[in-house]
């Protein structure tokens, strides 16, 4: 009892916190702990100095912002998240691609999706990514499946129990580049520079200083103060605990020209594959991160 009542005040403390008011735009929440759909910003637009203030407030508060019916060019999206920082280069770009744009696609030849399943974007880089700005331009066919699935890593370190956390807070894990290669019986291209970092398990968001879980199961090999045995089965835990977590979820339903912003260091996302062998395409554009602290 005395656990579900640390939960409950959990979330109380997420829902109960005073709306703020825009004048540039509006926001409307996926869910009363993560997500809002903004309306009023035109995002082929240069945005002005009060708009980028209230985008990054809304960011920091909502982690997940989802922009409707936005009719973008490459160089459109790339000035939009530019407004949160420097541009993070594609890994193994091609020689004659954007390096900054990662392209998205999914059809009836593939045999894999990019992102099925929870993760952060690159947590075994050195400074993972602040967060990524996703723009679908085609969604399957009948405009079903697809959606992504996003989890409030704040909140699920927050409704731990105290003891874990206690025990989290002094752990640190191996996220290793290779490792979504080498799950799947491959080897990674030799032109690529597989990142290997320990960070710690639990980190502070470095704009609002608020702890978060940091484990993912594509990147985290182990934790280090840990036998392999122990650390297996506290990160299955863990995993299970962000996936099998209703309230820890928001669910956007993709629309063509639909872009989603969100923070890779405060949530993990899970990109559906629920439509084969239909198309689902759009293309990524990355922010520059810093290294992360307990």
């Amino acid at each position: 009892m005395e656990n579900e009542n640390h939960v409950l005040r959990a979330l109380e403390r997420l829902t109960t916190r005073p709306a703020r008011s825009y004048d540039t735009l509006t926001l409307t929440p996926l869910t009363p702990v993560l997500g809002a759909e903004v309306t009023g910003l035109d995002l082929s637009r240069e945005l002005t100095p009060q708009q980028e203030k209230e985008l990054k407030h809304a960011f920091q508060t909502h982690h997940v912002l989802v922009f409707r019916d936005q009719d973008l060019t490459c160089e459109d999206h790339k000035r939009f998240a530019g407004v949160l920082g420097e541009l993070h280069p594609v890994a193994l770009a091609a020689e004659d691609s954007d390096p900054h744009i990662l392209e998205i696609r999914a059809d009836k030849d593939s045999t894999a999706v990019a992102g099925n399943g929870w993760h952060s974007d690159g947590t075994a880089d050195a400074e993972p990514s602040l967060g990524s700005a996703l723009y679908i331009t085609t969604v399957p066919e009948g405009g079903s499946g697809g959606d992504t699935l996003f989890a409030n890593m704040h909140l699920a370190y927050d409704v731990l129990s105290p003891t874990l956390r206690g025990f989290l807070d002094g752990l640190s894990a191996l996220h290793d580049g290779a490792k979504p290669w080498t799950d799947a019986g491959l080897t990674p291209p030799p032109e690529y520079d597989v990142p290997r970092t320990v960070q710690p398990v639990v980190v502070r968001h470095p704009e609002n200083g608020r702890k978060l879980l940091f484990v993912n199961a594509p990147y985290t090999s182990h934790i280090t103060q840990l036998s392999r045995a122990e650390s297996d089965a506290l990160l299955a835990m863990l995993y299970a605990h962000v996936a099998q977590t209703p309230f820890l979820h928001c669910r956007v339903r993709w629309q063509e020209r639909t872009l989603v912003l969100w923070d890779n260091r405060s949530v993990q996302h899970h990109a559906v594959w629920d439509y084969f062998p239909h198309t689902r395409e759009g293309r990524r554009v990355a922010i520059d991160g810093s290294r992360l602290r307990s």
